[in-house]
């Protein structure tokens, strides 16, 4: 009778599944039990990408290097006997490529404020591997809990000028599961919006009054002169 493999386990047994740029990550297969000799093959995405037979009961053992994003993804082993038509395949594991957070710009839909009024601060780093968290500084002082973003878009605060001190260098950061890596934002300044005087449109308004009462009277005098001129004559 034809011998039968049993489903193999997939292991890590180094390195992590949310993996950089560079790094080794070695996988284990194995099946058992069951009688030697086995081939284990290991699959990306269902594309072979190596083989190894072994005579004992010792796993394959799989060295990978992640050198690009093609390299991340699902991947799984096959056991089966030499000269076999049949096969077994392992469990999945799924590698994810950590990329370190880019530069976050801070922006506001208005950069002039005035007293007693509310703005916004939003904060958003266009590259990075997701989750992104976000802090928020008027200055070096913290000034808001930080916010994490499972999905890429900004992180937005609100904020309420109270006083002149309110108008301060504010700045953001930006971080992620990517080790040791955490960035900055620009500076962002709000400026004082000038207060317009409640004079100016009286001023405005009894000018164009004046302005139209000349006109009239200009215009108004040839009405009186010829009279006067033919009453002359």
């Amino acid at each position: 009778f034809p011998e039968i493999v049993s489903n193999p386990k997939l292991l890590l047994v180094q390195g992590t599944l949310n993996v950089v740029m560079k790094q080794n990550v070695t996988l284990s297969c194995l099946s058992e039990p069951g009688p030697p000799p086995v081939r284990y093959t290991l699959f990306k995405h269902n594309q072979q990408v190596s083989a190894l037979n072994r005579s004992d009961l010792s796993p394959a053992l799989f060295t990978l290097t992640i050198s690009s994003a093609s390299d991340v993804g699902e991947y799984k082993c096959k056991a089966e006997y030499n000269n076999s038509s049949g096969g077994k395949y392992s469990n999945s594991l799924n590698f994810t490529l950590l990329e370190p957070v880019s530069k976050p710009v801070l922006s506001s839909p208005t950069s002039q404020a005035k007293k007693g009024q509310n703005v916004t601060l939003s904060c958003f780093s266009e590259n990075g591997s997701l989750p992104i968290t976000y802090l928020f500084f008027k200055g070096t002082q913290n000034i808001s809990p930080q916010k994490t973003m499972q999905k890429r878009k900004a992180a937005v605060i609100f904020l309420f000028i109270n006083s002149l001190s309110d108008f301060g260098t504010y700045k953001c950061k930006a971080s992620n599961s990517f080790p040791n890596i955490t960035k900055y934002s620009n500076s962002f300044n709000f400026t004082l919006a000038e207060e317009r005087s409640h004079s100016l449109p009286l001023i405005i308004s009894l000018g164009l009054i004046l302005l139209l009462l000349i006109i009239g009277f200009a215009l108004a005098i040839p009405f009186f002169l010829i009279p006067l001129y033919k009453a002359s004559e």
